[in-house]
């Protein structure tokens, strides 16, 4: 499921220092590519639900990627599916700066509690109302609100990389309505493939609850080799 298209809103609240300290701490401490990473070409297999599709995938930057694979006529849907899969783990993973993400933004604590994923910041201006929870150096949760839904991401699992830094490799998105009712689960598992001191997209399955059934999608990258 698509998350979101962020649309940044003007606030009167001010910065405080602490907050954003403890995000930037977080924010430095997540796994991405170099700021001079070349990108990578790959073979791309998609497993949907035991149907099996294979292309290739080059990918350069966030705004640069292509995908090719062939896919029947009535597979609209799986299509827009993988395109916005690679897309995510691209923009999850592609370098920027804290002031360029987060950062920009105007960042406060929420109230304090003792909350088992950690304190809660709110990101204020960036027109979806996000709030994170932090714990250890490491972001938790992910709430965010669009004008048609809302959305949790419970970060599950992570793996340390080479360099000492945190990468997610499991974690859990729930949807709820503008009601607030639960409307839909996705679970992700990731394996990263250290590739010549980069750590590439291995695999990534989606587990998710569609028309009363459980549909499991596994995005699989083999046969990596970096841009020139």
């Amino acid at each position: 499921m698509a998350l979101y298209e962020q649309k940044e809103e003007k606030t009167d609240v001010q910065d405080d220092p602490a907050a954003k300290a403890l995000l930037r701490q977080a924010f430095e401490k997540t796994s991405r590519w170099k700021q001079d990473f070349p990108g990578f070409s790959a073979t791309l297999i998609c497993n949907d639900n035991g149907t099996i599709y294979k292309g290739s995938v080059r990918i350069k930057s966030r705004s640069d990627i292509q995908i090719n694979m062939e896919l029947p006529s009535e597979k609209e849907a799986l299509k827009k599916w993988i395109d916005e899969e690679v897309g995510m783990m691209t923009s999850h993973r592609a370098w920027r700066t804290f002031d360029d993400a987060d950062g920009k933004h105007i960042l406060t604590f929420g109230k304090a509690d003792n909350h088992p994923l950690g304190r809660e910041i709110l990101i204020h201006g960036d027109g979806m109302s996000s709030r994170y929870r932090l714990k250890d150096d490491r972001i938790r949760q992910i709430s965010r609100t669009t004008p048609r839904m809302s959305f949790t991401i419970n970060i599950e699992d992570v793996m340390t990389t080479e360099d000492g830094k945190s990468l997610t490799t499991q974690y859990v998105v729930f949807y709820f309505s503008g009601e607030g009712k639960l409307i839909d689960t996705d679970s992700f598992t990731e394996k990263p493939c250290l590739f010549k001191g980069n750590y590439l997209p291995g695999s990534r399955r989606v587990i998710s609850a569609e028309n009363g059934a459980s549909v499991v999608r596994i995005l699989e990258f083999k046969d990596h080799q970096l841009l020139d």
